[in-house]
């Protein structure tokens, strides 16, 4: 009796010990060593956005930033050890060390919008003269352009949503405007998988001056350490102001971008020091000019905070508040993919970058045809495709059903290009099988996923919403995953 008794004590405490002395394992592989910068630099990004460290020691008084990739990606840094941050890593917008990790919009009246952090999405060009729309901004929750004139008002662009909602712009339901919208939240408190802050809508144009662009949203970041996280300096992701209009006949104020994602995972997260991913602001310049008023565009949603580790002894507050949790997956691997092959028979290269990159011989005649290419996508369904333009309204096409296999489909679309730059957005949504779903619902909040939707946009990551029985949407982004899910 006493053996028996004896050996259930011992068999307890031995299923107890595993979890009582596990250790996070980052999954680095230690390929790129110890980064110990000692001077204020910009990385280049990978092209798989992932970092083999075996240690970080970033000291006080040095500010590390990134050089966006190809595709985009967010930052991933895997430690073998430990992450040490008493300087500053920067992935935000504003006022950033100018390597297009991040915008501010224009500083004048140049319609020029703020570019995303590394891993988020731009912000939308402002309205030139006279009283010409601007762009929305880019992302799943792009903030909407500031749009057609009304009486005495000049409408301005919505705030990037990311966290939450975007705000409104000032004057954006005055006589019932559906223009200057904040954008709308998306994504998982998980941040599973991790996509960045969406950009703000640019405003409309005045009588002589350009409205001012939509700030960046901010960037996306996962630090994963086998042991310690200290972060004792800064790490932020914050959304882009945007630009500021001034003088007689000026236009009105883009939105401010949302704020990125920030993920820290490991054994145990330290330090008291900034974690932010705050919305930006919008810029100045609003008010009356006579009997015309400017409005003033709206400000960026917050973004995401997550930190997961076994031990965690920071007290210190994050911008927003961050949500925790025990060492979960890394990546999510193996997803379906859509992507814009050719415009007018112009083949997408094969890393776009968002700027220029497909240029149409001169005198290419609408209506032109775009063709797409999926994988994972059941055949039978259809693709819409969105064209939105720098300046003026978005125009839609719908292609007839996906043909091939649902290993290698294609689909292709007529549609009338406006004249000038255009970004163009594909979208498909199909149902999955329940067993699917099931699975899936561990990035929708346990709920069952009953509908997926691919967008895949030049230059953007592309990304898959979640839908759920219920009706919640989950973004997420789908071909960056698929590639970083060999890494976890």
């Amino acid at each position: 009796m006493k053996t028996k008794t004896l050996t259930q004590v011992l068999a307890s405490l031995i299923a107890l010990m595993p979890a009582m002395a596990l250790a996070f394992n980052s999954g680095s592989t230690g390929a790129d060593g110890a980064f110990n910068p000692t001077v204020s630099q910009t990385i280049d990004l990978p092209a798989s956005g992932v970092f083999n460290y075996t240690s970080v020691n970033i000291p006080a008084g040095v500010t590390i930033s990134y050089k966006k990739n190809a595709a985009n990606s967010p930052v991933v840094i895997l430690a073998t050890g430990d992450v040490n941050i008493a300087g500053n890593l920067w992935l935000g917008g504003g006022n950033s060390p100018d390597v297009g990790a991040g915008g501010s919009g224009n500083v004048g009246d140049d319609g020029l919008p703020g570019s995303g952090g590394t891993g988020g999405y731009g912000g939308g060009r402002g309205g030139v003269p006279a009283n010409k729309a601007g762009g929305n901004g880019l992302g799943p929750g792009g903030g909407m352009r500031g749009g057609e004139l009304l009486p005495q008002y000049l409408l301005a662009g919505g705030g990037g949503g990311f966290g939450v909602n975007g705000t409104d712009a000032e004057c954006s339901n005055y006589s019932g405007a559906t223009t200057g919208k904040g954008g709308a939240s998306y994504g998982s408190s998980q941040l599973l998988p991790l996509i960045g802050g969406s950009g703000g809508g640019g405003g409309l144009g005045g009588a002589a001056f350009p409205a001012s662009g939509g700030g960046g949203g901010g960037g996306a970041i996962l630090i994963a350490a086998s042991g310690t996280v200290t972060v004792s300096g800064t790490l932020t992701a914050n959304g882009g102001a945007s630009g500021a209009t001034g003088g007689d006949g000026r236009g009105a104020t883009g939105g401010g971008g949302a704020g990125g994602a920030i993920r820290i995972v490991a054994t145990t997260i330290a330090g008291n020091g900034t974690i932010s991913a705050a919305g930006g602001v919008s810029g100045t310049g609003g008010g009356w000019m006579g009997s015309l008023y400017a409005c003033r565009g709206g400000a960026g949603a917050v973004g995401r905070i997550r930190l997961e580790a076994e031990t965690i002894t920071r007290t210190a507050a994050s911008t927003p508040t961050h949500s925790f949790g025990a060492p979960g997956i890394l990546f999510v691997a193996g997803l379906p993919t859509l992507t814009i092959s050719s415009v007018a028979g112009v083949a997408a290269p094969p890393n776009p970058t968002g700027n220029a990159d497909i240029t149409l011989p001169s005198g290419t005649a609408n209506p032109v045809t775009v063709t797409f290419a999926t994988t994972g996508v059941p055949v039978g369904n259809t693709v819409k495709l969105t064209v939105t333009p720098s300046y003026g309204a978005p125009v839609t096409a719908i292609s007839p059903a996906i043909t091939g296999t649902t290993e290698n489909g294609a689909a292709s679309v007529t549609v009338s290009l406006p004249t000038g730059p255009s970004v163009l957005m594909a979208q498909t949504t199909y149902t999955i099988v329940a067993a699917l779903g099931d699975a899936l619902s561990r990035y929708a909040e346990n709920e069952r996923v009953e509908k997926i939707t691919l967008t895949a946009s030049l230059g953007q990551p592309s990304t898959m919403t979640l839908i759920t029985v219920s009706g919640k949407t989950f973004d997420v982004p789908a071909a960056l995953l698929a590639t970083m899910g060999s890494q976890g």
